[in-house]
């Protein structure tokens, strides 16, 4: 296992280096930028494999409630195996994010402390990824003033991506946060010279602005070097898992089950899971997306295939199959279950974690800030 030292100093940040992830442009190479970030996502998986430090990577989540078992195996399992491979792994905390879509943050303490706590219980490292948070570094929201002017606002307006979240918030008018909410993205991918960011195909625009404002930059303040590199999206092979209702697993809709969940919780959620009425259990993602949801949920809990599992079942019906789920995530999630309970019962601790990763985003912030006010000539 391959591990890297944590990042403490912003003077030689991973991408500077001629890393092949900050000079191409996957929109720009056809008709179709999911098969081009597809293609480029294969291209830079292999180079992580050989030389995993020349790539530097920024993910996160929003504090909005308890990450649940679609988080699980569609980016915490994913950061930690970037983490061992030797990439450089930025964790945010978008806490200031979560006013995008609604009034007021609820138990936003709360949150947070759990999101830290399943980090940790999945495998990050403290002492290698840096875990922080939005609103405690203030250089990195800085940097979204000179951003804004580098976009127009018939470009904020048709992100596909806002106007789906939009759509979704279902209120009569939104706030300029979430008009502007690509922009400040894009201050947090850049502000520590990220080159990679792990997306699902939905989040590929609201990247493409990053990109978009990283080239006007360089091009406006740099003389056309590479100063902010032009990051990559590493597309995720996030597994489909739906909701106990069918639907896309969600906190909003209330139809997840929970990382933090009991053994007992997630027994009664899995029961009343939908399936179909067809005795012989298949797996169908196109035709039996309920079943299949079931059998690929047990599947990467038992490192099995769908198929497998589903032959094993056979005619023995959907009550099998719920049975077979439900002893699956409970056996699997055992350790990570015990492990958290550990970590959110010091919280002490947990907020330690979250002080040190501040610290040193926020030195990375203040380094990356200072160089953008020498360029654009706003040191007095």
């Amino acid at each position: 296992m391959t591990t890297t030292a944590p990042i403490t100093s912003p003077t030689q940040p991973a991408s500077n280096s001629a890393a092949p992830a900050s000079t191409t442009d996957p929109a720009d190479t056809g008709p179709d930028p999911v098969t081009a970030a597809q293609r480029r996502t294969t291209e830079i998986e292999e180079q992580i494999r050989v030389a995993p430090g020349q790539f530097r990577i920024l993910t996160g989540d929003r504090p909005t409630g308890p990450l649940h078992v679609g988080h699980y195996f569609g980016t915490l399992a994913g950061r930690v195996r970037l983490q061992r491979a030797g990439v450089p792994v930025f964790v945010l905390i978008a806490d200031y994010q979560v006013l995008t879509d609604r009034d007021v943050a609820d138990n936003l303490a709360g949150h947070v402390d759990g999101l830290i706590a399943d980090y940790l219980a999945a495998g990050l490292d403290p002492a290698v990824s840096t875990i922080f948070a939005h609103s405690a570094v203030s250089a990195l929201n800085q940097l979204m003033l000179p951003f804004l002017s580098l976009v127009s606002v018939a470009e904020l307006g048709r992100n596909p991506t806002v106007k789906a979240e939009i759509a979704a918030a279902g209120q009569p008018a939104v706030s300029g946060l979430m008009l502007t909410y690509p922009v400040h993205q894009a201050a947090d991918i850049l502000f520590c010279r990220a080159n990679l960011v792990p997306v699902g195909q939905d989040q590929l625009p609201h990247l493409e602005l990053t990109r978009a404002i990283a080239r006007r930059f360089n091009d406006r303040y740099a003389g056309g070097s590479a100063f902010f590199p032009v990051p990559d999206a590493l597309l995720s092979a996030a597994p489909n898992l739906l909701g106990t209702d069918g639907r896309k697993m969600s906190k909003s809709r209330g139809n997840t089950i929970n990382l933090s969940d009991s053994p007992d919780e997630t027994a009664r959620l899995l029961r009343r899971a939908r399936t179909d009425a067809v005795r012989e259990i298949s797996y169908d993602p196109a035709g039996r997306p309920e079943v299949s949801s079931l059998l690929l949920l047990a599947a990467l809990c038992q490192g099995r295939a769908p198929a497998e599992i589903a032959a094993e079942i056979g005619s023995r019906g959907a009550a099998e199959l719920k049975r077979a789920a439900i002893e699956s995530v409970n056996e699997f999630l055992r350790p990570h279950r015990a492990r958290r309970a550990e970590l959110i019962a010091d919280r002490g601790y947990l907020r330690s974690v979250l002080r040190a990763g501040n610290a040193v985003a926020a030195e990375v912030a203040d380094q990356t800030l200072g160089e953008v006010r020498a360029l654009m000539g706003t040191t007095y």
